[in-house]
């Protein structure tokens, strides 16, 4: 086998880059639930405790039966770049922080199983351009009226 340059490749062969994440963030979410949506009544299992697993350890997380393998079994997801069903990787792929994967997955939040229909009601809800808006002005509610009451009284 002879090895190339790749400028030195295109001279006698069509390279092309393989195209990936051809899904918005949007799209994926929507994606997962709809794969959730075929079973609704599927009992799946929540990621054991989080936030008691070493941080170095935690995006390994992984469990049979979750929401993340429902989500790695459908070939789209996988096609567009979900590379396992491991805690890390899907909050690299569906851009999803720390905190909202421990808020959507973890066992603490949703007890040890959640129905898959539960569950792609929370994705769809989080795939709402209009949903960081709102948590924002929930916490700016929880945080500000209080202070405005001390300082009225």
């Amino acid at each position: 086998m002879e090895h190339r340059a790749k400028d030195a490749l295109l001279t006698i062969a069509d390279v092309t880059a393989q195209e990936r994440g051809f899904l918005t963030r949007r799209e994926r979410l929507l994606r997962w639930a709809e794969c959730l949506e075929q079973d609704p009544s599927r009992r799946l299992r929540s990621l054991g405790e989080i936030e008691f697993v070493p941080a170095a350890e935690r995006r390994d997380i992984r469990a049979d039966e979750s929401p993340l393998t429902v989500a790695f079994a459908d070939p789209i997801l996988r096609a567009d770049g979900l590379a396992s069903d491991r805690l890390g990787d899907a909050m690299d792929y569906f851009e999803i922080s720390e905190w909202r994967a421990h808020r959507l997955l973890c066992s603490c939040m949703n007890g040890w199983h959640i129905q898959a229909g539960s569950f792609a009601k929370k994705l769809r809800r989080m795939s709402d351009p209009r949903a960081d808006l709102r948590t924002g002005a929930v916490v700016a509610g929880a945080v500000g009226l209080p202070l405005l009451l001390m300082l009225l009284i």
